[in-house]
């Protein structure tokens, strides 16, 4: 999983600093969202030319890494 995350990027110049695919300007939130509209990993690759199916995995492990979270508390209002 650690290195298909070296695939996803952060850089403060490039989508206001969202995560992204290698530097290429796919916000990692844009992938996780046409996933969950029904879009196959073949669709996707087939849409964007120079997207790997790794990038879509790192997609998928950041999204994971992300979701490991301990806890998560209520704050109040």
């Amino acid at each position: 999983m650690d290195e298909l995350l070296t695939r996803i990027t952060i850089d403060p110049d490039i989508c206001h600093g969202k995560p992204c695919i290698r530097g290429l300007r796919y916000p990692v939130e844009i992938m996780l969202e046409l996933l969950t509209s029904g879009m196959t990993m073949d669709d996707i690759l087939e849409d964007y030319d120079d997207l790997e199916r790794e990038d879509l995995y790192a997609v998928l492990a950041y999204a994971t890494r992300l979701s490991q979270i301990k806890r998560v508390q209520a704050i109040a209002a």
